[in-house]
């Protein structure tokens, strides 16, 4: 009897330790056994993949939870950014504001791909430079140098609009994404034969319609498709990054109040008024003590001090890198430029918006197809097509029913006094709440700038303020940083939970 108890005891283990060992392989499937990467069995693909790449000029956020909205007096009586707690996943942020060196870059690339067929391409990018412009001062000398002389390459671009800003996102995306195909041996350089519709595009890459210099595609494992089959690079490969793109109103707020400096285990030990500790303007510290932590107005034609004592050291904006960063290492998260967000601008979103990654400004899209299900050929500046989510399309679908979200429970009927009334649609409805041009300037084109300015007083440097401008508009006080999505684990370098 003993012996048969140790024979089946013995038995357990071998199979319990062939399960651990099948369990743990990296090379087959727990599901069902079937190993990867082995086009012997039909080639399935499972790529080792550790943690994301951090894209050029970007600094790892890590999110939590916090309190959003007011921490200084409301001077404007607006109550447009009631207190409440949210929380922002972990995302990515660029260090600096987008200096004038990394626009003239885009411009020049523009140029160089679009120029002899679509010149009007790098002319509508183009920062508007006569906002310097004022009636009562003479600003020419900004006018004419402030975005292309070399003095002011390290300074942030301003002149720029929420939809130029957008646009800059994009164009980013693809060359760093272009720039790690060049890298990992994939692609060659290929200057000279990009023009027009021929350039490299993350979408029209993806979807199979840009080609480019191949120095050596990937090894396709299908054996349907015989030995020494090649494949394009695809998304399961983990190899681009996620889009570039403006930050929302809540990851901007989280990430310029910088609380992971004052947090203790789980406990925010203080609150801050603005990106540093304390309620004064300039450094505490003893080593740099007096020295302004920003660059603002302190007052009415005061802009930088007294001559042989300036206070900030600068009459308009600062270099990006000027006064100190943040506890996460962000400069200029309070002063120099304001700084567009994703959102659009509504008076009580704060109330409005979930409470995990809130946003106002969904306007849900999907690629253009063909009739036989194949995406659209690009457009001619080599861009995939996109268009709205018809209502059709999402009328089964319990978590939204249309395309534009950005008046939910804000400017759609359901929320409107004139919700009986059959007449109106949502977009005239939202005209009726806000009077766009009589009594608001409020609209679905108003979107969030935030930080504060050179040209603003030290209230606007609380990251809870909030104002909004036409996204079409653009100011010489108004500059932008990208912000990139966090894919799988929020935190970085393998800090994974704890056990």
């Amino acid at each position: 009897m003993l012996s048969t108890k140790i024979k089946f005891l013995s038995l357990g283990i071998i199979g319990t330790s062939l399960f651990i060992i099948q369990s743990c392989s990296k090379d087959s499937s727990g599901a069902t056994g079937w190993e990867y990467n082995n086009p012997k069995n039909g080639g399935y693909l499972n790529i080792d993949y550790s943690e994301q790449e951090t894209g050029p000029g970007l600094v790892l956020i890590e999110g939590g939870t916090f309190t959003m909205g007011r921490t200084e007096q409301e001077i404007q009586h607006d109550w447009d950014n009631m207190p409440r707690r949210v929380t922002v996943s972990s995302f990515y942020l660029d260090q600096t504001e987008i200096t004038n060196q990394f626009y003239r870059d885009y411009l020049y690339w523009l140029k160089r791909v679009y120029d002899v067929d679509y010149p009007d391409v790098a002319r509508k990018a183009t920062p508007d430079t006569l906002v310097w412009r004022d009636k009562l001062a003479f600003m020419e000398p900004y006018v004419e140098y402030y975005l292309r002389h070399p003095a002011y390459k390290n300074y942030p671009v301003v002149g720029v609009n929420w939809l130029q800003a957008n646009d800059y996102c994009a164009w980013r995306t693809d060359r760093v994404n272009e720039n790690i195909l060049v890298r990992e041996g994939i692609l060659k350089m290929d200057p000279v034969g990009q023009v027009a519709d021929n350039n490299f595009n993350t979408d029209a890459y993806l979807s199979g319609q840009y080609e480019g210099l191949v120095k050596s595609d990937l090894e396709d494992l299908d054996p349907s498709k015989g030995d020494g089959a090649t494949r394009k690079v695809k998304m399961e490969d983990g190899i681009f990054l996620p889009r570039y793109r403006l930050p929302t109103e809540a990851e901007w707020e989280f990430a310029a109040l910088g609380l992971i400096g004052n947090t203790s285990e789980e406990l925010i030990t203080e609150r801050r008024l603005y990106p540093w500790n304390g309620h004064i303007l300039r450094n505490a510290d003893d080593s740099f003590k007096g020295e302004m932590m920003a660059n603002f107005k302190r007052g009415r034609g005061d802009n930088m001090g007294t001559s042989g004592k300036l206070n900030d050291n600068a009459d308009i904006t600062g270099e990006v890198t000027a006064y100190w960063p943040n506890d996460y290492g962000l400069y200029n998260m309070a002063g120099n430029v304001n700084e567009w967000v994703m959102d659009v601008y509504r008076p009580l979103t704060p109330e409005d918006v979930s409470d995990f990654r809130a946003f106002r400004g969904n306007v849900y899209k999907t690629v253009t197809r063909n009739e036989d299900n194949t995406v659209a050929d690009k457009d001619d500046l080599g861009n995939i097509k996109y268009r709205d989510v018809t209502e059709g399309e999402s009328a089964e679908r319990r978590n939204y029913r249309k395309a534009d979200n950005i008046n939910y429970l804000d400017g759609d009927k359901e929320s409107s006094s004139s919700y009986e009334s059959e007449d109106n649609d949502d977009e005239a409805l939202s005209k009726i709440m806000y009077e766009f041009g009589a009594t608001s300037m409020i609209n679905n084109r108003s979107r969030v700038y935030k930080g504060g300015s050179w040209k603003d007083r030290a209230y606007y440097m609380s990251p809870c303020t909030r104002r909004f401008l036409d996204e079409r508009l653009s100011t010489e006080h108004i500059g932008f940083r990208c912000a990139m999505t966090r894919v799988g684990s929020p935190v970085g370098l393998g800090g994974g939970k704890k056990k």
